[in-house]
């Protein structure tokens, strides 16, 4: 099943009002989760940890689940101040700051981004996805530590609107 498709059954999937979906293959899994009930705040943790948010895990079968436990505390983290709007991640992937190890980081806290500005690059299946900022304001808060692997829809950083 190659990323596409993976899309595609989560767009079907949020249309339908099936509730969850697995799928098992050559040493692949992948799990999809409904929503339950609107998501009424942003909280900076990793899907697995957020009830109320969709979660699909494309994992190997011999990859133990236990890494959710130990990130649950991050679920305490604060909310998002004010108007705030969140950049979300498009796809499940690595989440990289920078074009390399050796190059600045895309943007930081403080910086003004604009509608089309790289954010950051989300790597999946070995192809590397340059995410650009859809809103015009400034980054307030980064979400995600660099070369950290990412969920569908997390949130990646909090933007103070122009």
């Amino acid at each position: 099943m190659d990323f596409k498709q993976i899309q595609e059954l989560i767009k079907m999937i949020n249309k339908s009002n099936i509730g969850e979906v697995s799928i098992e293959e050559k040493g692949f899994k992948l799990t999809i989760k409904q929503k339950e009930e609107p998501v009424q705040q942003v909280i900076a943790a990793p899907i697995q940890a957020q009830p109320a948010a969709i979660a699909a895990a494309a994992a190997p079968l011999a990859q133990p689940a236990a890494a959710s436990a130990s990130e649950k505390p991050a679920k305490a983290a604060e909310a998002p101040a004010g108007n705030t709007v969140t950049i979300k991640s498009p796809m499940i992937g690595t989440f990289y700051r920078s074009p390399s190890p050796d190059k600045p980081s895309f943007v930081n806290v403080g910086d003004e981004i604009e509608p089309g500005k790289p954010v950051c690059i989300i790597e999946a299946m070995k192809l590397f996805n340059e995410i650009e900022s859809e809103v015009k304001g400034r980054i307030v808060k980064v979400l995600v530590e660099d070369a950290s692997p990412v969920e569908y829809d997390q949130p990646l950083f909090l933007v103070e609107p122009a």
